[in-house]
């Protein structure tokens, strides 16, 4: 008999692995100082997706790269878009009616 199936039928759920697979977790803490540095900055910011804990993430993941303890991708496969077409896209110039002023909040 099956609990909490509906109509007492047996589930077939198979549980599905990881879109990544697995990967060792750092027993030896090769990259632990790394990881500190970065969840440090993570807490100064106050979870907020800063640039430099993304550079610290970036050291981080690149760790655990060099160190076999994951396996190696390239960073736009991890979050990590081309640094420098994002910081162009950042500097587009505004109109001049959607220049506010400083703390004001528009709806």
């Amino acid at each position: 008999m099956s609990f909490g199936g509906p109509g007492g039928a047996a589930a077939n759920a198979k549980p599905s692995p990881p879109e990544r697979g697995s990967f060792p977790l750092d027993h030896d803490g090769e990259c632990k100082d790394v990881m500190m540095s970065y969840l440090s900055c993570i807490k100064r910011v106050k979870g907020l997706n800063d640039q430099e804990c993304r550079l610290q993430a970036k050291e981080y993941l690149s760790c655990r790269m060099d160190r076999n303890l994951m396996a190696k991708d390239e960073f736009k496969n991890l979050g990590f878009g081309d640094e420098k077409e994002k910081g162009k896209a950042a500097v587009v110039p505004k109109k001049e009616e959607e220049r506010g002023v400083k703390g004001e909040l528009r709806w």
